[in-house]
């Protein structure tokens, strides 16, 4: 394992905690504005939101946009 795998596998809880605390403040923020909201949809709308921006990111990845960051 080179030293950015293991840099990364030590934040790897962190990230995806940060991740799901996006979606979760998202979430309270759409019941504060629209209190009737089917939870449900509205968590399925965020995931495919984070969904596309992730793919975005991945293809900039892909594409090289990061090489020199």
């Amino acid at each position: 394992m080179d030293a950015i795998q293991k840099e990364l596998e030590s934040r790897k809880s962190e990230i995806q905690k940060e991740l799901e605390l996006l979606f979760k403040a998202n979430m309270k923020i759409t019941n504060w504005d629209i209190p009737e909201t089917d939870d449900q949809e509205a968590a399925e709308l965020l995931v495919n939101i984070l969904q596309e921006s992730l793919d975005k990111i991945k293809e900039d990845v892909k594409n090289g946009n990061y090489k020199n960051y």
